[in-house]
């Protein structure tokens, strides 16, 4: 089977069906406990949807979910509308699309706990926004509209939760927009009119209600719109499921946990708890979310003998011997097919038969590569397990690759008896290779640009490749369809999966992100060659913008195995008619030409991803002066700028304990990475020692924290005083990234020396200008900017400045992490003077006190 057709079958079968099917995880077939089958048979009988609507992954909440779920037992999803890429980044220095990538894995983490199906729209997170009016108009109200219409066209759901009301109480222009967006389409959705080319494959559906799941009841009704007068109900959530051994609460406390990029571990909630819905449109609601809406059989035509069968598999179910059900299993399966075929909850309780059949025999089946990546045209080794756990009659017929390969087999399956069927497939030449489907085109206008429209809601691209196993069970036939997985043994974390991807023959990797240029001077620029099979070789060129010189023009590669580096250099020159623009690996080999990066995104609560972005950097030519060279660094939550430091000639020590031992005087600024107070516990044990080297003459800058126990992340503080002075820090800032900024004191040194600091170095920022704003501080520090969001009153925090002693303390809560590895040239110079304030002992900082 070709690629194409291939994605359509998988699209199909996942999609196009109201997306009914339970969504696959990439990793093994998890043993079901005899309590959750029992529950998931219950399950049988409840034929009702519920959709979930907000603006970010961890927005959701999960006790609600968990509820409806695994106590309501309806089909439940999740529409996040962005996959929080402009979100903060606790593990690591991924940013941007990136983090939305680790983001999106925490949340599948979240609802293989939870329970519901995830889905997103084609919103990108550009970052905090104040008002609606903001977030629709940068994503484009109409396309993000047309998502939420398309998920509930797609899902069919009876009711309808919104997490946020549709203003300013939902604290985000994000959460906001979220729950307007909802109501807007809750009104249209079942009009034939709107958004008419989705009919091709849904069909116009009406929700009987849409409710908001309020926050506390007792703020909500002292904010209450006068619009609001509907019906507020209260339900209990925080129960206990004897057959799962979890109450809602545990259940939730673990989902919510998953976030861990956000730092949002919480402990469990083992007591009682009360959500609470208010009725925001549709049927009047009296007691339950679902009042009015029949839930049972009696929706499909002909069933009242399937939910006979139901309840008597229910009660004969024996937790001690669960295969004992698959016969009345497989009855069930033959009389839900003889219904109507065409209703989705036909298609979806056969789906949930079929993998309680599965569930019941201890059915195990899995196909393995002996790599995690291939390119198109490569024959691999694959290794298919199966093993049946129950005595019962169960023959393998056959296993179909989705390459187009066929393995016939009839085999009769013995209990406990493993099955190893060895085999070579050959990847299709014209296989796509892997990436993320809403990264493969360009960000426009804070969406992402997907052509497919039966891609989009899903919450990760279709597998590179699947394997089927068809089965006689009890005289009928099932075909299982799972994703080829790669898997490996770690001595410590035991079996770790990955998926199987599809890579370039080669790939190119840049060491740097930026390169910038005070100067005419020469820079070296190192690429790594990678190969992605054997025996590849070619010709690795560089393409710069004009005024830019590169030497050589192009260098040779040749790597023999797959695998194998090679790294080579370029020398780039800047002329006098250089500007800004960007540096572009291209590798040309006898198949093609080859020019994107490997980037791999690993950490262990997710499954590793892996990104092909362009192989490129960007090239800054700016008038930068640094006085300051040796830097200490103390890495924080991870960032990028000791690399930006080094594009300016600094020489960066990154600091850890070790260093910190040492003798500190050497280095002309400490710079301290974003959250370091936050997440380094030795910031307390060196708290001191740095305010001695800032009073003895260091200077010391202190990028953004968060609150201690606030604000998106939970860590504490580490100290508490992190400057020589007091100030607190508060979730206060600028959103619009070309807010103007008024200098308060022109004559500061800071916007003097080494670079005269005008308006124009505040342009073309990204995201925003700064989060997490000094408040209060003492007298002895001086702000140096003032700045605010339109129809908002000034700030003067984003950059507070103290002499202490002979030396320089600030804290700042610019975005240097953010426009630094943009490559924004105002952002370097900025950052320069800051690092070079105590370069020249002799100069005077204008308008600076000093306290001791």
């Amino acid at each position: 089977m070709s690629f194409p057709k291939f994605l359509s079958a998988f699209v199909v079968g996942c999609v196009v069906a109201s997306t009914i099917f339970a969504q696959v995880p990439y990793g093994p077939i998890k043993p079901t406990p005899a309590g959750e089958i029992l529950s998931n048979l219950k399950k049988l009988n409840v034929l009702g949807t519920v959709l979930y609507v907000a603006a970010h992954p961890d927005d959701e909440n999960t006790l609600l979910l968990a509820y409806m779920a695994k106590e309501r037992l309806v089909r439940t999803g999740y529409l996040a509308l962005t996959r929080g890429d402009g979100g903060q980044n606790l593990i690591g220095p991924e940013q941007g699309e990136n983090i939305g990538v680790i983001r999106t894995q925490e949340l599948l983490a979240a609802r293989r706990i939870d329970g519901p199906d995830q889905f997103f729209s084609r919103a990108y997170d550009f970052g905090f926004s104040k008002s609606t009016d903001e977030a629709v108009r940068t994503w484009g109200q109409e396309k993000v509209l047309a998502d939420v219409v398309w998920m509930i066209r797609n899902y069919q759901p009876d009711v309808i939760i919104t997490r946020f009301p549709p203003d300013a109480r939902a604290g985000h222009g994000h959460h906001s927009a979220s729950g307007f967006l909802a109501e807007e389409a809750f009104k249209i959705s079942n009009d034939p009119t709107k958004f008419p080319e989705q009919l091709t494959y849904v069909k116009p559906w009406q929700a009987k209600r849409i409710l908001w799941n309020v926050f506390i009841p007792g703020a909500f009704l002292s904010n209450k719109r006068p619009e609001e007068a509907g019906n507020l109900i209260g339900i209990e959530t925080g129960l206990y499921n004897p057959l799962l051994g979890k109450s809602y609460g545990e259940i939730a406390s673990e989902s919510r946990s998953q976030h861990k990029s956000q730092g949002f571990g919480v402990s469990a909630n083992r007591g009682a708890r009360v959500d609470y819905l208010l009725l925001k449109g549709g049927d009047p609601v009296q007691k339950d979310p679902l009042d009015g809406v029949d839930i049972s059989w009696k929706r499909v035509k002909g069933s009242d003998a399937v939910q006979a069968q139901v309840t008597q598999l229910i009660s004969n179910f024996r937790t001690d011997q669960p295969g004992a059900s698959v016969q009345a299993l497989v009855q069930l399966y033959g009389a839900i097919s003889q219904l109507d075929t065409t209703s989705l909850y036909v298609k979806a309780k056969r789906q949930e038969v079929q993998t309680l059949i599965q569930q019941c025999l201890g059915l195990y089946f899995e196909t393995n590569p002996a790599t995690f990546a291939a390119t198109p045209g490569a024959t691999i080794a694959l290794s298919t397990n199966i093993v049946s756990r129950v005595d019962a009659p169960v023959t393998l017929e056959s296993v179909h690759y989705s390459t187009g390969k066929d393995s016939t087999l009839n085999l009769s399956l013995k209990p406990n008896d493993v099955v190893i069927l060895p085999t070579r497939v050959t990847i299709p030449a014209n296989q796509k290779i892997s990436q993320p489907y809403w990264l493969e085109k360009p960000i426009i206008k804070g969406m992402f640009q997907i052509d497919n429209q039966q891609l989009i809601g899903l919450p990760e691209s279709p597998p590179a490749l699947t394997a089927s196993y068809t089965f006689l069970i009890n005289g009928q036939r099932f075909t299982y369809t799972r994703p080829v997985v790669y898997k490996s043994t770690d001595p410590v974390d035991g079996e770790i999966y990955r998926p199987f991807i599809i890579q370039p023959d080669v790939t190119a990797n840049l060491t740097e992100r930026v390169y910038v240029f005070a100067d005419n001077t020469p820079k070296t620029a190192e690429i790594v060659v990678k190969a992605g099979r054997a025996n590849v070789a070619g010709t690795l060129s560089v393409e710069v913008p004009a005024g830019w010189m590169i030497e050589p023009k192009s260098r040779p590669f040749s790597l023999t195995n797959k695998d194998d580096e090679q790294r080579a250099t370029f020398t780039i020159t800047p002329t006098g008619q250089a500007k800004d623009g960007k540096l572009q690996a291209v590798m040309t080999t006898q198949t093609g030409t080859f020019t994107t990066a490997l980037r791999q995104i690993a950490y262990k609560h997710i499954p590793t991803q892996t990104l092909f972005p362009p192989a490129e950097a960007k090239l800054v030519k700016l008038d930068v002066k640094v006085t300051a060279k040796n830097i200490g660094y103390i890495v924080g939550a991870g960032d990028e700028v000791p690399a930006a430091l080094q594009q300016m000639g600094c020489h960066v020590t990154l600091l850890g304990p070790a260093q910190l031992n040492g003798n500190l005087g050497v280095y002309d600024a400490i710079v301290v990475g974003v959250r370091a107070y936050n997440t380094n516990d030795y910031m307390g044990i060196y708290q001191p020692k740095l305010m001695d080297y800032v009073k003895n003459g260091g200077t010391m800058i202190v990028q953004y924290v968060t609150p201690g126990g606030s604000g998106f992340i939970q860590n504490g503080l580490k100290v508490s005083q992190f400057g020589p002075y007091p100030f607190k820090v508060v979730n206060e800032r600028v959103t619009e990234e070309d807010a103007p900024m008024t200098f308060i004191n022109p004559q500061h040194r800071l916007l003097n020396y080494p670079n005269k600091i005008t308006e124009a170095d505040f342009s073309g920022w990204i995201q925003e200008r700064g989060i997490y704003f000094a408040q209060d501080w003492d007298k002895a520090y001086e702000p140096i900017f003032s700045s605010h969001d339109q129809n908002e009153a000034p700030k003067q925090g984003s950059l507070i400045y103290a002499k202490y002693g002979k030396g320089h303390f600030m804290y700042t809560g610019l975005v240097f992490f953010r426009e630094l590895p943009a490559g924004v040239p105002g952002a370097y110079r900025l950052f320069a003077n800051l690092i070079s304030v105590g370069s020249n002992p002799a100069a005077s900082v204008s308008g600076s006190q000093t306290r001791h």
